[in-house]
């Protein structure tokens, strides 16, 4: 299993695609397959039929997963798009860097 350097609540700027500079909140992130689901980003319509009486169909907008490659994580001290470096403690915890201002994320 591949492990993904974007967590959950992680602010990302898309840097690829039709939403390209784009920001928004990670919702859920899936490293099997390397991908992350962002709020109001990657916007797809889908049309629901009517299941029974308490389920009414209808058109919905859902989000649709981007690729992890197409995010970049958006430093909250400096405010802009940066990659990450791991930096592990001398008591072995991991933490993560932003490479640009060098914030703890």
């Amino acid at each position: 299993m591949n492990s993904l350097k974007i967590k959950k609540d992680d602010e990302v700027q898309v840097i690829a695609g039709k939403d390209r500079g784009r920001t928004g909140k990670v919702l859920t992130t899936d490293a099997k397959n390397g991908t992350v689901i962002v709020s109001g980003l990657n916007i797809a319509t889908k049309h629901k039929k009517p299941r029974n009486m308490q389920e009414p169909g209808g058109i919905i907008k859902q989000e649709l997963p981007l690729d992890a490659s197409n995010v970049m994580v958006v430093c909250p001290k400096c405010h802009k798009a940066t990659r990450i470096k791991t930096e592990v403690s001398a008591s072995g915890e991991k933490t993560r860097i932003c490479k640009k201002c060098g914030a703890e994320l």
